[in-house]
């Protein structure tokens, strides 16, 4: 059903590693118009049959602002991990931060094996950001973080920029992906 929707690019997602029966799901689409024209028409229609698969969805809605490794494509098939970050800024950094990721963070991930490709995006209301993050393998996340998180995070001022960080890794449930 999903795929036939206009305007829909993509979703895929996973079961948390931090908490124990939660998902996160992650759904793409060529524009907002997009997605409100699938929440006004089919989107009942769909969830009517899953009602009694999940409770208490939380949904949050974020706007493309760069990639996070040259050509993102909202894929999942060859991605056995995620991680997403989702930070709140302090308003008056809001530039900044998105400023670092691009110059800092980002080539940091792109450089390193294992990591397939990422988004990052914005909500439009309250200063908030995701970090989207597809690898190929939990060891070789592990390799990008052991070796250079806290180093990056010094370089950036990220302490001066986050008001709040939430993140999590997934494990990629691959009968998900659409």
């Amino acid at each position: 059903m999903l795929p036939r929707e206009p305007g829909f690019r993509g979703q895929g997602g996973g079961w948390s590693r931090r908490e124990p029966g939660v998902v996160h799901l992650f759904t793409f689409w060529e524009s907002r118009s997009s997605y409100d024209s699938f929440m006004v028409d089919a989107h009942d229609r769909i969830a009517a049959g899953q009602r009694d698969s999940y409770r208490d969805p939380v949904v949050r809605l974020f706007e493309y602002r760069f990639d996070v490794k040259m050509g993102f494509e909202p894929r999942f098939t060859d991605a056995d991990l995620l991680r997403v970050a989702h930070c709140t800024v302090h308003e008056d950094r809001a530039e900044h931060f998105a400023l670092m990721q691009e110059r800092v963070w980002n080539p940091a991930m792109a450089g390193s094996p294992g990591m397939l490709r990422g988004v990052f995006a914005e909500a439009a209301d309250d200063h908030a950001f995701l970090v989207l993050s597809m690898w190929n393998s939990s060891a070789e996340r592990a390799k990008y973080r052991a070796d250079r998180v806290e180093r990056l995070g010094v370089r950036a001022q990220t302490g001066d920029d986050i008001a709040s960080l939430t993140g999590d890794v997934i494990d990629v449930e691959p009968s998900w992906t659409v």
